[in-house]
C-alpha cells in the first residue's frame, strides 16, 4: 500500500498565525474562500472553510495528499477549529493572485493568443492530471473556475485546484471490491476507474476546444443550465469547428479534440495517450496561428457565467451517470430472480437510463 505524508492538523486556533481578511476570493464546491496573511511572514494566503463531515475529510485527504505535484494550487497548513459551535476543516492554501485561465486570454486585448500558447497550456493541465491519474485520484471537477494563475505576471503558473469531488479510483481494501455478489462486476473488468478518470478527459477536450475558439462545443439553447439538448448533443458527441473561429486550426488540435470529447469513455483517450500526442509534447512544430478566443471571449462576456453554470451542470451529470454504471448491467445477467422482477417491473413504469448508459 503506497505511503502518503501524514495529515497534519493544527488544533490550535487559525487565528493565531493567519490575520483573515473579509475579502472572499471564491466559493468552492464546499466552502468559500477567503484572503488571510500569515502573521509571521506576513505572506498573502487563501483559506477555505469547510465544515467537518466524511465529504470535507476526503476534500482535506486527497489534496493534501497531491498537494505539491505540478500544476495543483498548494495546501500550506490544516487546521481543524470550532467556528459557531461546529467542528471546522480550514485549508490554508497559496493564494492564487493571477485569475481564472480564460479571465487572463481574455483581458490580453493587444497581443494575439495563438495556438501555439493554447497547446502549452494544455500541457500544464495535462501535466497535472497525469500526476493525479497515477496515483489513482481522478479530479472529476476540472473546469475553467478551477484552473487558477498563482500571479498576473507573465510567469504566472496555471494550477488545479478545488478537490471537493475527487476520488480515488482504486480500492485500497481487496475486501471492497464488490465481485463477491453476483449483480456487480469486479471493478478491473467494468472498470470504474477508468469512468472517473475518463470524466476528466472529456473536460480536458472542452477546455482545448474554448481555449482554441473562445466559445464551448455544446451548449444550451434553452437558458437552463443543462437542456435536454445540450444533454443530447453531449451524448451524441453532436459538435463542430465552424469557421472563421476554427479556419486555420491544425488538423492535429481537432483530431486530438475528436479523441477527448468520444461519447463512450472506453473509447476517449487516457492521460498517458494525451501527454504523447504530438500536438502536446512538442513532437510536432505547433503553429504560432493567431485564434479568434481572446475576441469571441470579449464578445461573449455577459454569456460566460452562464456558459460556467452549463459546465457545471454537464460534470455533474457525467459524475452522476459514472456512479451508477458501475453496478452491472442487469439485462446481461440471467438470474431467475430477478427476471421474475423484471417481468413486474415492466408491468410497471419503465425508467428512463442515464446519459452513460446509454452510450
Amino acid at each position: 500500500m503506497p505511503v502518503y505524508p501524514k495529515l497534519e492538523i493544527k488544533r490550535n486556533a487559525v487565528t493565531d498565525d493567519y490575520k483573515i481578511s473579509s475579502q472572499v476570493l471564491g466559493l468552492g464546491i464546499n466552502g468559500k474562500v477567503l484572503q488571510c496573511f500569515n502573521k509571521k511572514t506576513g505572506e498573502k494566503c487563501a483559506l477555505k472553510i469547510l465544515y467537518d463531515s466524511p465529504k470535507a475529510r476526503r476534500e482535506v485527504e486527497l489534496h493534501w495528499r497531491v498537494s505539491g505535484g505540478p500544476y495543483i494550487v498548494r495546501i500550506l497548513n490544516l487546521y481543524e477549529n470550532m467556528h459557531h459551535g461546529k467542528k471546522c476543516l480550514l485549508i490554508i492554501m497559496e493564494c492564487m493572485e493571477g485569475g481564472e485561465l480564460f479571465s487572463r486570454i481574455q483581458v490580453r486585448g493587444d497581443q494575439a493568443f495563438t495556438e501555439k500558447e493554447a497547446s502549452e497550456i494544455m500541457r500544464d493541465i495535462g501535466t497535472a492530471i497525469e500526476f493525479l491519474h497515477n496515483i489513482n485520484i481522478a479530479h472529476r471537477d476540472i473546469k475553467p473556475e478551477n484552473l487558477l494563475y498563482t500571479t498576473k505576471e507573465r510567469n504566472g503558473v496555471l494550477k488545479l485546484t478545488d478537490f471537493g469531488f475527487a476520488k480515488e479510483t482504486t480500492l485500497h481494501n481487496p475486501l471492497q471490491t464488490p465481485c463477491y455478489t453476483p449483480y456487480y462486476v469486479a471493478p478491473e473488468v467494468l472498470g470504474p476507474e477508468k469512468y472517473d478518470k475518463s470524466c476528466d478527459m472529456w473536460s480536458l477536450g472542452v477546455i482545448m476546444y474554448i481555449l482554441l475558439c473562445g466559445f464551448p462545443p455544446f451548449y444550451s439553447n434553452t437558458g437552463q443550465a443543462i437542456s435536454p439538448g445540450m444533454k443530447r448533443r453531449i451524448r451524441m458527441g453532436q459538435y463542430e469547428f465552424p469557421n472563421p473561429e476554427w479556419a486555420e486550426v491544425s488538423q492535429e488540435a481537432k483530431d486530438l479534440i475528436h479523441q477527448l470529447l468520444k461519447t463512450d469513455p472506453n473509447e476517449r483517450m487516457t492521460i498517458t495517450q494525451f501527454m504523447n500526442h504530438p500536438w502536446i509534447n512538442q513532437s510536432m512544430v505547433v503553429p504560432s496561428t493567431p485564434l479568434h478566443t481572446t475576441r469571441v471571449l470579449t464578445e461573449d462576456r455577459e454569456m460566460w457565467e452562464d456558459l460556467k453554470e452549463e459546465l457545471t451542470s454537464a460534470l455533474a451529470t457525467m459524475r452522476v451517470d459514472y456512479d451508477q454504471v458501475k453496478i452491472k448491467d442487469l439485462d446481461t445477467s440471467s438470474n431467475p430472480l430477478l427476471n421474475k422482477r423484471r417481468k413486474k417491473a415492466a408491468a410497471g413504469a419503465k425508467s428512463g437510463s442515464t446519459v452513460c448508459q446509454s452510450q
